[in-house]
Formats: C-alpha cells, sequence, structure tokens
C-alpha cells in the first residue's frame, strides 16, 4: 500500500538522495514545500535549475565560478605567491571567513582514497602542478586537506611532488580546538597540538 501521492513519493525519493537527508528530513522538507505557496516552489526550482546552467569550475582553480575564473583568481589583489591547495570548494570558504588567507586557492575535487577506488588520476592534481610549473610566481603551497587518513594521503603525495621544483610546501596545523579541555582530547589530536606548537 502506498502511503503517499506519487508526485509525493517521487519528491521524498529525490530529497532523501540529498546528503544528510534521511527519511524523516526528506519528509518535512516536502510538506514544507507542500505547504507553501506556489511562487516559493518555483523560486526553489528556479534556483536549482539556475545553479546547474551557471555554475562551473573555474579553469584555473576549479573552484565554483559563474564566470571563467572564480572570484578569487579574477581579483588581482590576491597574493599569486602563495596557493592553498584544498580538497573541496567549501574548504575555499572555510578558509575565507578565517580572514587570515590572502593567496590564491586549488580545489582538488576530492582527496586520495583507495577504498573508494580514487587515486590521483581522478583529482586536479596534474593541473595543479602545471599551475606550478615553469615560469609560476608560487613561493609556497598550503596544504589544506582534510585531517583524516585520506587528507594526509593526500597531502603527503602532493608534497613529494611538489618539493622537487623548488616550492615551499607547508601544511595547516591541527590539534585543539579553541574552549577545549585536554582531558577530552584523542592522541593523534593532542600529539598533533604538541608538533604544531609555536613560541609565545
Amino acid at each position: 500500500m502506498a502511503y503517499y501521492a506519487e508526485p509525493i513519493a517521487r519528491l521524498l525519493e529525490e530529497l532523501e538522495r540529498l546528503p544528510g537527508i534521511g527519511p524523516k528530513s526528506a519528509q518535512r522538507l516536502a510538506f514544507h514545500i507542500l505547504k507553501g505557496d506556489d511562487a516559493s516552489a518555483q523560486r526553489l526550482a528556479d534556483a536549482i535549475t539556475q545553479v546547474k546552467r551557471e555554475i562551473h569550475f573555474c579553469r584555473q582553480c576549479f573552484n565554483f565560478a559563474s564566470d571563467d575564473l572564480c572570484a578569487f583568481c579574477a581579483d588581482s589583489r590576491r597574493d599569486g605567491s602563495i596557493i592553498c591547495v584544498v580538497e573541496e570548494p567549501r574548504d575555499v570558504v572555510a578558509v575565507e571567513r578565517t580572514g587570515e588567507f590572502r593567496g590564491l586557492y586549488h580545489v582538488l575535487q576530492g582527496a586520495i582514497s583507495p577504498m573508494d577506488g580514487i587515486g590521483p588520476e581522478e583529482l586536479r592534481v596534474r593541473e595543479l602542478i602545471e599551475r606550478l610549473g615553469t615560469g609560476s610566481e608560487v613561493r609556497e603551497v598550503v596544504i589544506a586537506t582534510d585531517p583524516d587518513v585520506e587528507g594526509e594521503t593526500t597531502a603527503f603525495y602532493l608534497a613529494r611532488l611538489i618539493k622537487p621544483l623548488g616550492i615551499l610546501v607547508s601544511r595547516i596545523a591541527s590539534g585543539l580546538p579553541v574552549g577545549g579541555d585536554l582531558e577530552y582530547a584523542d592522541e593523534v589530536t593532542l600529539g598533533r597540538a604538541l608538533e604544531a606548537r609555536r613560541e609565545m
């Protein structure tokens, strides 16, 4: 026995395909859409259609862009001598929110994960090395991949490729969050915090 009319069931099925959306969340979203007026549903549909039609990858860094270059690559005020390498476009936003980085970015579109069948060939590694090639003004590459097994593997792999080019390779520090308690930190996190210590 079907609990919902076919259009509702189809909407629920599509919403559940979204990351982090389970059956209950899909149901809440679907009912919110159904309760709203036609204009709000059309705005949502238009926004989805527009983003799929107009957004693509920046030809230089592979961040999301509406033009040939993303806003960061097109900004002449940014420091072209330093590139921050991240896994996903959302990581660019996270770094930008700190207000501490004024260089350029390179988005790998993932991390090396042999278990998932993702090797360097599936990422934007070749394009990064090409950016760092002959005539490049880049002096430093900051690797800001996630501090998990895949992110660490990716960071070590990139460092091995980049160091022979004579470019400084650095890794973002990882450790204890502000407001965290030492007693609740795991050994790896605490160890990294000790390794990344600095003079006061």
